[in-house]
């Protein structure tokens, strides 16, 4: 059985950026020191720091608001992908 709707429109796919390599220099704050703070492993925050990662957990997130003095949208961006 085909579950595809024909008449659906197109959704683009769009990305999130992560700023937190930004957050980080405008801070002064080290990969290490921010670990710490966040209470995660420097090869997660690291993941992190370079956009290779899929998912985050709000407690993450919420932590690393935190530890740098900001807000979600300082963190994430949308960017939305032209329809094709």
């Amino acid at each position: 059985m085909d579950w595809s709707n024909s008449n659906a429109p197109s959704v683009s796919q769009g990305k999130i950026i992560l700023h937190l390599d930004r957050l980080m220099v405008e801070r002064k704050i080290s990969l290490g020191e921010l670990a710490d703070k966040v209470g995660i492993t420097l090869a997660n925050l690291s993941k992190i720091k370079n956009n290779h990662i899929t998912a985050m957990r709000f407690s993450t997130l919420i932590s690393l608001c935190e530890a740098l003095d900001c807000q979600v949208g300082d963190l994430i961006e949308y960017i939305k992908e032209p329809n094709e």
